[in-house]
Parts: structure tokens; sequence; C-alpha cells
């Protein structure tokens, strides 16, 4: 019997998740967050979750280790989406991209006169392509975590990274200064899996697009 796996990732994507899934018909056998599976059965014996980090869900899916998987729009940009097929977007984990800087510094000033500024984050190719937009010059510093951190101890003067609420900004003195993009995560499926398993798959993809609230 031909089994069709999809990749997800623990947190908000797996929640937000569920609801999609029941219009599927596919109903977990354990949560993520209680079970240290890595391997996660469903009520359909033909269905299997993988659950992996959020930024590797692309290359999991690229690489045909699983059918499908949930990405937001950040990590696929970053991952470059080679070979993906992204039919959803599925209107989940939604948040938005943003420049963000200390509430001191004069950020409009700087870009006014065309300063070289550090900027700091995990989104290079995202930050990259922003301030060459804009035709700013920019120094890009990677960062994995703690992004708030960067401008605080002098590391960068500007951060890009995801916001949703912006709670962690206020609460570091950083303020927004620009929105790059707004972000939410898009079901995507391995083409050769599409050719071979179709049968399977597009019932899935089907139940997806209708579940997604406009």
């Amino acid at each position: 019997m031909s089994t069709v796996t999809l990749a997800l990732s623990k947190g908000r994507i797996f929640e937000e998740t569920l609801p999609l899934l029941a219009a599927a018909g596919i109903v977990p056998q354990e949560n993520p967050e209680e079970s240290r599976k890595l391997i996660i059965g469903t009520n359909r014996p033909e269905v299997r979750l993988v659950i992996v980090r959020a930024s590797d869900t692309p290359t999991y899916v690229q690489y045909g280790a699983a059918d499908m998987g949930i990405a937001g729009k950040d990590v696929l940009i970053e991952h470059g989406g080679a070979g993906l097929y992204q039919p959803i977007d599925l209107a989940i984990a939604k948040c938005r991209m943003s420049v963000a800087v200390r509430e001191d510094f004069d950020y409009a000033a700087a870009v006014q006169r065309g300063a070289r500024i550090k900027v700091a984050s995990k989104y290079i190719k995202i930050a990259r392509e922003h301030f060459a937009s804009k035709g700013m010059h920019v120094d890009l510093i990677k960062l994995y975590g703690s992004m708030e951190l960067a401008p605080l101890v002098g590391l960068a003067d500007a951060i890009v990274d995801l916001v949703s609420t912006g709670g962690t900004l206020r609460a570091n003195k950083l303020v927004e200064v620009e929105q790059v993009m707004p972000i939410s995560s898009r079901l995507i499926v391995n083409q050769a899996s599409l050719k071979l398993k179709r049968e399977l798959l597009q019932p899935v993809i089907e139940a997806f697009a209708g579940a997604v609230k406009p």
C-alpha cells in the first residue's frame, strides 16, 4: 500500500494545521508536543506525519522524504523553493517580516543620508533583497536566535525578523520601522509524488483548499 508522508513542525504551524487535517479526515494519533516520536501515525493507515524543524520542511519535501509539507513563506524564500509545487496559501501562522531598530536610532535619517548600516537576521536572502530594492548598502550579519539582542549590544543597527504581536520588540525597547512582507504558511508538494501518488494526494490537497478561511 502506498503511503503519504506529511512534514510538519511543532508549535503554531502544527496547531493551526489540525483543523485542515480534520477537514481531510486525518487525525494524528499523538500530540508531538507531548510525544518524543518523530514519526506519528494517523487514523488513516496510509497517512503519516513526520515532525521536523520548520526550516527543514522544504528540504524533506524537495528530496521526497515527505510527499507534502507545510512551511512559512519566510522559510520557502530562504530555501529557494526548488522542485516544490506550492498549490495553496493556507492563511495560517500569519505574521509579518519587519525591520526593527532601537527606539533611539533614527532609521529614517540613516536611510536618507545613505548610511551603510549593519543588519542582523536569520533571513539573509529576504533582508538582502529588501535593502537592495531600496538602493541601500547594508552589512548583513547572520544570527539564528535572539535577534532583539543584536541592536541592544551594538552588534547591529537594525534587525529583520518575524513579528507577530510586537510584544518582544516592545519589551526590549525596539520599534518596527518598516514592514518587508506579510507571512503565512503554504502547502508544499513534492512534484514526483504528485505524479506517482496523485490519487492519494489530490483529495488531501482539495480538502485543505476547501478548509482555508478567506
